[in-house]
């Protein structure tokens, strides 16, 4: 009952940042993510040095409104591990990213690492860490 509800949390974010350029519908972030959660995008710049930019909820909705503004953009997951320990869960989700749904070769591909909570409305994202695939740092088969 808790991996299938975990799940179902996972698949509308996805499909939440999923679609054609322009602005998302945000509804599915007030259902799916904690209103503490915090998102946090990973990197390295061209030296190699390590980065990353935080964002609370409102604060994601603006970056990613601007990123997407002109850009199609779909994620999909590629492999999910879960690990749930009384209300609180760990999801180790790949993902690959391509500007249509039909290219043949991703974008780019990477690791969410998303930690969820259940409080009485249910599973939701408090947590969100990501990182993308690199020389270096190659995606193992996940799930």
């Amino acid at each position: 009952m808790d991996e299938a509800a975990i799940g179902a949390v996972v698949d509308a974010m996805y499909a939440m940042i999923s679609g054609p350029a322009g602005p998302r519908d945000w509804s599915t972030q007030d259902a799916v993510f904690h209103p503490d959660c915090r998102q946090i995008r990973t990197g390295v710049d061209a030296q190699g040095a390590p980065w990353r930019l935080s964002f609370s909820l409102e604060e994601y909705r603006a970056n990613a409104d601007t990123l997407l503004a002109d850009m199609d953009f779909f994620e999909v997951e590629t492999g999910r591990e879960i690990r749930i320990f009384g209300n609180i869960a760990h999801v180790w989700s790949a993902y690959e990213a391509r500007h249509a749904p039909g290219d043949t070769v991703p974008e780019r591909r990477g690791i969410n690492s998303i930690q969820l909570y259940k409080g009485e409305e249910g599973w939701k994202i408090i947590h969100m860490i990501w990182d993308n695939e690199r020389d270096g740092v190659p995606l193992s088969a996940v799930g």
